[in-house]
């Protein structure tokens, strides 16, 4: 399977009766075939990208369609569930919060959003101080581009403008953000912009030599004079991957944007609130940015982002200068305030750093398993990446990674679409309530998919 579109048309795939999973049926079901071919036809194509499967209801790990199936979802809807499907808490949190009538708020105040920001702010290590609640992970990265070109002008003209990047980076699919991105593919539709620069991310394997001195070296061999850096962006892990920048990388480059008075931006949108099995992916390397752009894991399921940020820099707009229509809308604050609640109370953080092991040594198998098929593999706390790729070599093979995720739909574990370089990646990510019973259950069902192609 190369195509980037799962078939509309019902596969027999053997009957599964677990504690976790259950397969009665054809995938995709025969009844479901109409809605989906309805929506094939009246949304934009990008839209079919995933696997036909109707979601229907949720409780923690598991998601269930109408007509009997149940999956392991080790996709937590694509790094959001962090604390399950259904919790009672964030669904009281949802139920009480629209009871009361209060469904919008624009930027005005409400007890809700206080409690929410009071929240974040605990968390947060010094200098970062103020939270600016938004909607989308794209919409706190364009503020912190924002930002950061802000600041840029403010200490060193017009001309220091330049926000540095990383290869094969993702920060969204709004326009500021995809030029910060490194995937070319990515920025066909639109001309290129001498303020966006890219150079390598030291994942240790599209980039072997993950000492600092490349990335000066590539600053260089661009022509980028580092005093007209305005800031520098990476996702704590990439999307693609699953490997941390590393904490001496990362010192160096908290360093570095220090002497050259360059923002340094980490993307949490993807690691942070547990899911690297600490509070924010940064947590682990010893430095702390100016700016943090989080989403996806704040609310348990409701669209929530922040931009987490230092006094000086959230300070650069006065009152009406930077707002967002739905900041911190009163029911998905009460969301939001729910789950960091759940993840607070349950130790989240902590379980994923207590099955960070069980998730390595699964990838592990799953990769001496594909014989050859997958070329790098990495994990970090309950986020884990397969990448397949040509034997001996960096150059993706898409179709062996959606086979698998094709075959997994079919064996009750839901994974999304394959991600990354060449569409080659496939993530692992469980709600972060997962035990490790039903942790090992998938990886085995992974490990056996794989040893039979």
């Amino acid at each position: 399977m190369a195509t980037k579109e799962f078939p509309l048309v019902p596969q027999e795939v053997p009957v599964v009766e677990t504690k976790y999973r259950t397969i009665r049926t054809a995938i995709p079901v025969p009844e479901s075939i109409d809605l989906l071919k309805k929506l094939r036809d009246l949304e934009p194509r990008s839209m079919g990208g995933q696997p036909p499967v109707i979601w229907h209801r949720g409780d923690g790990v598991c998601i269930h369609d109408p007509y009997g199936n149940k999956w392991l979802d080790f996709s937590s809807g694509v790094l959001v569930t962090s604390s399950g499907h259904g919790h009672k808490e964030i669904v009281a949190a949802i139920t009480n919060m629209a009871a009361q009538g209060m469904y919008h708020a624009y930027c005005f105040p409400t007890e809700i959003r206080g409690k929410l920001v009071a929240e974040l702010t605990r968390l947060l290590p010094a200098p970062l101080k103020r939270v600016f609640m938004l909607t989308t992970g794209s919409e706190a990265v364009e503020c912190c581009i924002k930002l950061a070109m802000t600041h840029g002008r403010k200490v060193g003209g017009e001309g220091k403008n330049i926000i540095v990047s990383f290869d094969n980076a993702f920060h969204g699919r709004t326009m500021g953000s995809q030029l910060a991105g490194g995937s070319p593919g990515l920025k066909a539709w639109m001309s290129e912009d001498s303020r966006f620069v890219q150079v390598p991310y030291p994942d240790g394997f599209r980039q072997k030599d993950t000492g600092f001195e490349v990335f000066e070296k590539a600053m260089g061999d661009k022509g980028v004079d580092p005093d007209d850096v305005c800031g520098v962006i990476s996702e704590t892990y990439q999307g693609c991957n699953a490997c941390l920048m590393p904490g001496s990388y990362a010192q160096s480059l908290r360093k570095w944007c220090n002497a050259h008075q360059a923002v340094m931006i980490f993307d949490e949108v993807q690691a942070g609130f547990g899911r690297t099995g600490a509070p924010f992916g940064f947590s682990h390397l010893g430095v702390v940015p100016d700016l943090a752009a989080c989403g996806k894991g704040i609310a348990g399921g409701m669209p929530v982002a922040a931009v987490l940020g230092t006094e000086e820099l959230m300070s650069i707009y006065g009152p009406g200068e930077m707002t967002s229509t739905h900041s911190a809308n009163p029911i998905c604050a009460a969301a939001g305030l729910a789950n960091l609640e759940v993840l607070r109370k349950e130790g989240l953080a902590e379980n994923a750093a207590k099955l960070a092991p069980v998730l390595a040594e699964g990838c592990r198998r799953i990769t001496k398993a594909a014989d050859g098929k997958i070329g790098h593999w990495d994990s970090t706390g309950l986020v884990g990446a397969l990448q397949f790729t040509k034997p001996g070599t960096t150059e993706p093979t898409p179709a062996p990674a959606w086979e698998i995720v094709h075959r997994a739909v079919g064996s009750g574990v839901m994974l999304f679409a394959p991600v990354g370089v060449g569409g080659c990646a496939i993530k692992i990510n469980p709600p972060l309530i997962i035990n490790k019973e039903a942790l090992r259950e998938g990886l085995s069902v992974l490990e056996e998919i794989a040893g039979q192609m």
